[in-house]
Parts: structure tokens; sequence; C-alpha cells
């Protein structure tokens, strides 16, 4: 049996400051301080945003009106067994690149039910990276999954994912592909070189628009996703670990600004 002193906690989560990036189009951060500790002695803030912005779990009722809000989340859901695959090194610097099943499962194994940290190398271009933060490359050029990948986290009944990048779609099956025309035409001029197939071949609208969203989020399968992970996710490529995701419990929330925290050292992990 592992004890705690054989236990190293990993930090997931990107910092939180106002220059935190949201989602396009989401509310940033707004902070202030609404008094402090002249004359009272303590100092207390406010602070406005939206709940995608920074590290955060998208919750069921995010695309699905009958979903369950966040409150409703099990902890034996949100904490649980998984595993932290690296793919940087493949797609690290491969803008809009796209990423299989197969890529993840030739790098660790899946077991039904686990929780799935993805590291595609695209972290490093958060804001809170210095030297190599690049907004348009973290939300509209990450890499993102296939098609086919919808049917295997179904099949493999994973509790949730998580993603160091933007979102766990390809930038390219979310709005950002009407909103950014010219780079869709960049994106897709890359991919047909590569696949011999259009972005609308590629990911069909509007049959399967925005799919990991919402092909996945509702009943039964109920498969969310935590989103801009970073921290120490360098630190645990491709190892298996106890894995948690700790939203506030939010009565009728949608999302959730997120801590996420990985726990490294249980043999039956």
């Amino acid at each position: 049996m592992s004890k705690w002193s054989d236990i190293t906690v990993y930090d997931l989560s990107c910092k939180f400051g106002v220059g935190c990036l949201p989602w396009p189009t989401m509310e940033p951060l707004e902070m202030k301080f609404f008094k402090r500790l002249a004359p009272n002695g303590a100092n207390g803030q406010v602070l406005t945003h939206s709940n995608h912005v920074g590290t955060h779990l998208d919750g069921p009722i995010h695309f699905d009106t009958a979903g369950r809000d966040m409150a409703s989340l099990e902890l034996t859901k949100l904490c649980h067994p998984g595993v932290v695959v690296d793919l940087s090194d493949e797609f690290g610097e491969d803008d809009f690149a796209i990423y299989t099943s197969k890529d993840i499962e030739k790098r660790v194994e899946v077991r039904e039910g686990d929780i799935l940290i993805i590291n595609t190398g695209y972290h490093k271009y958060g804001w809170d990276m210095p030297g190599t933060a690049d907004e348009k490359r973290y939300m509209i050029r990450h890499p993102g999954p296939d098609m086919d990948f919808v049917q295997w986290v179904r099949d493999k009944k994973l509790r949730w994912i998580g993603v160091d990048c933007g979102s766990a779609d390809h930038p390219m099956n979310t709005k950002i592909r009407d909103w950014e025309p010219k780079e869709a035409k960049k994106c897709e001029e890359k991919l047909f070189a590569r696949y011999g197939k259009t972005l609308a071949e590629l990911y069909p609208w509007p049959d399967h628009y925005q799919a990991m969203h919402i092909e996945l989020f509702k009943q039964p399968y109920e498969a969310i996703h935590a989103e801009c992970l970073g921290g120490d996710i360098d630190k645990l490529s491709n190892k298996r670990c106890v894995i948690g995701a700790f939203p506030w419990k939010l009565v009728g929330g949608e999302a959730c600004v997120t801590r996420i925290v990985a726990f490294d050292g249980f043999e039956d992990a």
C-alpha cells in the first residue's frame, strides 16, 4: 500500500489572472479591490468572469439543457485513476494537426473508465508562459482529434478528458472556423495537402459540429472535458496516476474555473 510520503502532487492548472485567456468571445477576468486595509483592517476583491477562462471544466449543461450542473458531479467522477499522454513530441509545433485514438494508445494504456489528460504541447503558448506565449496558436491553431475519436471516448467510457489548449475539439470544428476565415483557409490548405480532404470532409457541418462537446456531453455518455491545462503537465509524460478536478460546487453551473491535480505514486492507479 502506498504511503503519503511516496506520493508526489502535480498541479496541472495554468495561472489565473487578468491576463488569462478566455475562450474567444467569452468574458475575460476582471478583478478589483472593493475595500483596502485602511480603515477596516481587511482587503477585499471582486472578480467578474465567464466560466470559460483559464483552466476550467465544461459541465454537461454547457451543451445539454437537460444535463447535470456542476454541483451534481460526483467526486468519484471528478477524481479517479487515469493517464497523462504526451503527444508534444509529434504535435507540439504542428499547427492545426489532427490526432487519433491510435496516437494515444501507442503511447499509453487507456483503461475503461479512466480520466485522460492530453498534452499536445500547446500549453507552452499559454498566457503564463514567458517568451513563448502566443494567443493565436493557443486558441486558434492547436491540434485536435479526428471524428473517430468521439466513438473511441464512448467505447472507453472515459469519465472526462483534459487538454492543454483552447478546446477539446479541433479549432476548425468550432465556431472559430467562421470567425477566422483566413485561418480556416490556411488550415484547409495544410490539411488538404496532408489528407486530400477539405475541412468540410474532415469535420462535416452541421452533422458533427463541435462533436467533442455536443455528441459526448449528453447522457448516457456524459464524457465532459477540461480545457486550458498546463502547470506541471510535462512532468507526467505518459504516466498513470490519480487525477482530480476540483471545481466549485456550483448549483446551476454550466462550467467552472477548476484546479486540476495529479497524484503520482499510487501503486494501483
